[in-house]
């Protein structure tokens, strides 16, 4: 019998914990490459590939932002969308801090404490996703329903136009 090669991350144990159908889809990690590199190497489109993102507000709490890889968040609209005056995205150092996780395998399952889960609401839409596992060139495939399901994702619309 072959010996199961997905890495055991907080992610990965939240996933089966909370059980979440998943397909692992592990690949070759480029720092800096983000979801365009991770959507080449696995033959998929960059809007399925979704990014895992950590913003503050003014006082510091921190939220979760889930956007499609082929886009960019406004704060802008989020900051509205959240009834604060400001948003901005997280350091490296912070973002570690609030999920556990580093910068390029940053999951939204499985994070250090739990935190508030917004969604870009065209996420939703789509039959299936695939998101940060945990570990840098590991995503997972999965159902966009159990964001909402197991996290509580809010859906928003904060895409940059």
């Amino acid at each position: 019998m072959a010996k199961d090669k997905t890495p055991v991350t907080p992610a990965v144990r939240a996933l089966r914990a909370l059980g979440v159908s998943f397909i692992p889809r592990p690949y070759d990690y480029e720092d800096k490459g983000g979801t365009a590199v991770a959507a080449r190497e696995l033959g998929v489109d960059e809007h399925r590939v979704i990014k895992t993102l950590v913003f503050e507000d003014e006082a510091k709490n921190p939220v979760l932002v889930l956007m499609h890889g082929d886009r960019q968040v406004s704060t802008k609209t989020l900051g509205r969308t959240l009834g604060v005056r400001q948003v901005t995205a997280c350091d490296q150092a912070t973002v570690t801090r609030h999920t556990g996780y580093q910068v390029g395998g940053v999951s939204p399952f499985g994070t250090k404490r739990p935190l508030p889960v917004y969604v870009e609401r065209g996420i939703l839409a789509l039959s299936s996703i695939l998101i940060n596992g945990g570990k840098r060139g590991f995503l997972v495939e999965i159902d966009p329903a159990e964001l909402v399901r197991v996290l509580g994702a809010k859906a928003v619309e904060a895409a940059q136009s």
